[in-house]
């Protein structure tokens, strides 16, 4: 018989950390830490294998499942000594999810799940406290109407609000025991108006109510954005948690709180976290009171008044710090962990591995590698390549003005600038339209993760360092400040409100996530420095990866941030982007406009000296770092007129007739101009095209040694090849230029000749192209469209559908198509060098920038990848760990020229 339920505490305990995807992360870490001999209130986890058939079976269980649950419940019973839904000593309970990764606030809780009429009188005996029963009560009723019987939060929170107003209170502290019954019939009525029906009282009832909601929010949206935000799969399903409860509200030798082993923010070894005394968890992470720090030097860092657990409880404190020992030891990174203290006794609610910033990732990293607890392959491994994005952007300039509103916490690192606005919708709206927002709130929830992941940052005026914002943010990499008290944040009026002044909605606000500053307007910002551990973890990847990594750029300010980010070359230089230029573009068109090929050279005689200069630019950066060269690609309509004022402006300048002009656009009009005349076809039919571009790569070439003394290897691309003719036809212009050049020079240089492989027909025929080529560059962009007949402007309207609906696991235009692509990709290389085994083969599209593709180069041999400036770091990452997980950590660079400037490029 398959068993569906796992039991785990001190007298019962049969999972452990290897069951992750059976167990899930909760399930599995409360297992491992009783195995620790841990103070784990006892419980059971009913397996992720449950949430797969109850939806493959129509929200249908298992025939075992209700036996199983009753005999994991009785041995909860017996270690606990209470009985569930006895009214003398009753059992209380929480159910909560595990998915096998960390989904924080994307599904549901429900804690004191047992109580009822007859049961609350027990629980007030067993405490000698009969205002926490009630309180505990309301609080069951409060989560579970929430949570399983869809009755909204905000009309429990109305109830309580208008009873403080009937009494003149302000704090929930104040309310009595009599208080908390009277409004503890309001919320039944309220169920009951609302549904029609009593709250229901049967615990197993409440139980098995609370497991079904549990298992059906895997499904509501907030959890399914999440999961495509991190690419979770829907298939994994989450674990359902049942564990006795224990209580942070039974007066004030009770606790509850949050904490992380380290800094998240900042990778410092110290101990980081917050409590709450008299208060249940949820009061910690929902930012409704103001949590206290827990040592005295979070207290100090973050300037607060309240006293820190270290000073309240000093000794469960100790017992606390202790267990952080053990358990960053045991699991060897850092652990976020929930504890609770009841009555001065400690237990531990959870841990799994802390969520953290890309900064704190590298230190902890860096540092666990120093202390002896991981190696220098597995810190590689433990950082995850796209987080790397969060360094490489501007942070605020120190010396800037700035117009300070406030300070709040600092909860996420970094720094943005946008307009404000008010509700998560309006963020999505109004980023989707091209403006950077920055998402207010006084909290935020789960139902705000799309308005969240759209934001540039997040500002809320409550909750804490641990509260959802906090988390989610560090998650997402977004800077956020939270709990800046001061602000009140009126989402219904759409305005912010602090000491006379308004923010009001559409008008600009910056937040600095490091320091918690408030500003209004925009503030400057600076360029970041890459150095210290990330110098350090970026040399070991240097050390371990096979691939090279090369940059996309073909302007001097790309190839220079390219060049400090550790690219070892670049990979793709479209030289059609030096043309756009205003000082240029008359000349390229009046190449275009040309009647013959004099006239043609004329024009491309002008253009030579600045394209010339481009490639000694690019040259010199470089220091003898190989570059491709893409000779000119795009169809010539692009280079045109299109609006009446351009077309008339261009003809005047030209000295040509406007009715000419438009007749010569209406010749060159292609319908399907991606297919059309572009490409090598141009320099078929207008060799003079290449010519003049060849002849400036040579003279550049020249001009940069002769400056630098660096040798210069020109890697000079074919675009658009489908044939070898082709090929063979442009590589024999290209070679006559050289002669002419080296004979006029009276010296030589080597360069090499190579196509871009972006038609399936290239990659079909790649041994008879592979006779006329020194490389393939795989353009991956064009390689996708013309593979999967999908133009990448065009499938954003029905893409995503095709994603959610599982017909490509992810955008192919952001992570390479492995079976249909990708299957090109290999036919291309394995026939190409069964006929030049020399032939050099990189990517040099968007892929070259992404971690997953890069892992398929990695498989499929490429020699390099090439990417945008700011994804070289990642690229560097991304290759390292490809490398380690195939096995090749030890093979040597391919390029020579890389592996002798690698020493260099280590530091960024």
């Amino acid at each position: 018989m398959t068993k569906w339920v796992y039991s785990f505490g001190t007298d019962r305990n049969e999972g452990d950390a290897s069951m992750r995807n059976l167990l899930g992360g909760k399930g599995c870490n409360l297992a491992e830490m009783a195995g620790l001999g841990l103070p784990v209130p006892p419980g059971f986890t009913i397996t992720t294998e449950v949430c797969t058939h109850y939806y493959a079976h129509g929200k249908h269980y298992p025939d075992a499942l209700r036996a199983q649950v009753e005999d994991a419940l009785r041995a909860v019973e017996s270690s606990m000594g209470m009985t569930f839904g006895d009214s003398e000593n009753p059992l209380l309970v929480s159910v909560r999810s595990g998915a096998r990764v960390s989904m924080p606030g994307m599904m549901d809780t429900v804690l004191n799940l047992g109580l009822n009429d007859e049961t609350v009188e027990g629980l007030s005996r067993q405490a000698g406290d009969e205002r926490f029963a009630w309180d505990s009560y309301r609080r069951f009723i409060q989560m579970y109407g929430d949570v399983v019987l869809g009755v909204d939060h905000h009309e429990f929170e109305d109830i309580i609000d208008s009873y403080k107003r009937d009494q003149d209170i302000t704090q929930d502290t104040a309310i009595s025991a009599e208080g908390w019954k009277e409004i503890v019939a309001d919320y039944k009525e309220l169920v009951e108006r609302e549904l029609g029906r009593p709250f229901p009282t049967d615990p197993m009832e409440q139980l098995w109510g609370a497991i079904s909601a549990v298992f059906s929010s895997w499904m509501v949206p907030r959890a399914i954005t999440y999961r495509k935000i991190h690419d979770i799969p829907e298939s994994w399903g989450t674990a359902v948690n049942v564990q006795s409860m224990v209580f942070g509200n039974m007066g004030e030798d009770s606790a509850t709180g949050v904490a992380f082993t380290r800094d998240p923010s900042t990778g410092e070894n110290y101990f980081y976290g917050e409590y709450l005394i008299n208060a249940q968890g949820e009061d910690v992470v929902a930012g409704i009171r103001t949590p206290q720090s827990l040592t005295l030097k979070g207290r100090e860092k973050e300037g607060g008044d309240l006293p820190s657990m270290e000073e309240t409880m000093p000794e469960v404190f100790q017992q606390l710090d202790a267990v952080r020992g053990k358990l960053e030891k045991h699991y060897r990174d850092i652990q976020d962990l929930e504890f609770t203290v009841q009555k001065g006794k400690l237990f531990m609610l959870q841990t799994r591995s802390g969520k953290r910033t890309a900064k704190a990732a590298l230190k902890i990293a860096v540092d666990l590698v120093e202390e002896g607890l991981i190696t220098q392959e597995e810190a590689l491994l433990r950082v995850d390549p796209q987080s790397l994005d969060q360094l490489l952007h501007p942070t605020l300039d120190p010396k800037a003005e700035r117009d300070v509103l406030t300070k709040g916490l600092p909860a996420s690192p970094g720094a943005a600038s946008g307009v404000a606005v008010f509700t998560a919708d309006e963020a999505e709206a109004r980023a989707q339209a091209g403006e950077k927002v920055v998402l207010c709130r006084q909290e935020t929830s789960p139902e705000d993760i799309h308005g969240m992941h759209a934001s540039a940052g997040i500002l809320t005026s409550r909750g804490g360092m641990t509260s959802h914002a906090a988390v989610v943010a560090r998650g997402m990499g977004k800077p956020c400040v939270a709990g800046a008290g001061e602000l009140h944040i009126d989402v219904k009026a759409r305005v912010i409100r602090i000491d006379g002044r308004t923010i009001k909605d559409g008008e600009i606000v910056t937040i600095d996530g490091s320091t918690g500053e408030v500003m209004a307007g925009a503030v400057p910002t600076i360029q970041p420095e890459m150095s210290g551990d990330f110098a350090t973890l970026m040399g070991w990847a240097d050390s371990r990866r096979r691939m090279a990594v090369r940059t996309n750029a073909e302007t001097p300010l790309d190839a220079q941030t390219a060049r400090d980010f550790g690219a070892e070359g670049i990979g793709l230089c479209r030289t059609e982007h030096m043309f756009f230029e205003a000082s240029r573009i008359q000349n390229v068109r009046e190449m275009i406009f040309a009647t013959d090929e004099d006239e043609r050279r004329a024009a491309l005689h002008k253009l030579l000296p600045e394209q010339r200069a481009d490639f000694a630019a690019l040259f010199e950066i470089m220091k003898g770092l190989p570059i491709t060269i893409r000779l000119l690609d795009p169809p010539l309509h692009e280079f045109l007129p299109h609006e009446e004022e351009d077309i008339e402006s261009f003809a005047k300048t030209a000295g040509l007739d406007t009715d000419h002009v438009r007749r010569r656009l209406s010749d060159l009009h292609e319908m399907n101009p991606m297919l059309g005349h572009r490409g090598c076809r141009l320099g078929v039919t207008y060799p003079e095209i290449y010519q003049m571009q060849a002849r400036a790569i040579f003279e550049g070439a020249f001009e940069s040694s002769e400056k630098t003394g660096e040798a210069v290897v020109p890697e000079i691309m074919i675009p658009l090849v489908g044939t070898r003719k082709e090929l063979q036809l442009m590589r024999e212009a290209v070679e006559l230029m050289a002669e002419a050049v080296f004979e006029e020079k009276g010296k030589r240089l080597d360069y090499t000749v190579g196509t871009m492989i972006e038609l399936p027909r290239a990659a079909l025929t790649a041994d008879k192209i592979a006779h006329s080529a020194d490389f393939f560059s795989f353009g991956t962009n064009d390689l996708t469209q013309t593979c999967l007949g999908m133009s990448r402007d065009d499938a954003a309207s029905f893409l995503p559908s095709y994603v959610e609906k599982g017909i490509y696991e992810r955008d192919p235009f952001v992570s390479i198509d492995v079976d249909g692509v990708g299957q090109l990709v290999e036919i291309a290389c394995e026939r190409g060098r069964q006929v030049n085994a020399s032939l050099k083969l990189g990517i040099c599209g968007e892929h070259g920038g992404d971690p997953a593709s890069i892992a398929f180069c990695e498989k499929t041999g490429l020699d390099y990848v090439s990417c945008s400036p700011y994804r070289v770091p990642i690229a560097r990452l991304a290759a390292a760990q490809a490398a380690i997980r195939k096995g090749q950590a030890s093979v040597k660079p391919v390029s020579a020229t890389a592996s002798t400037k690698k020493a260099a490029v280590a530091a960024g």
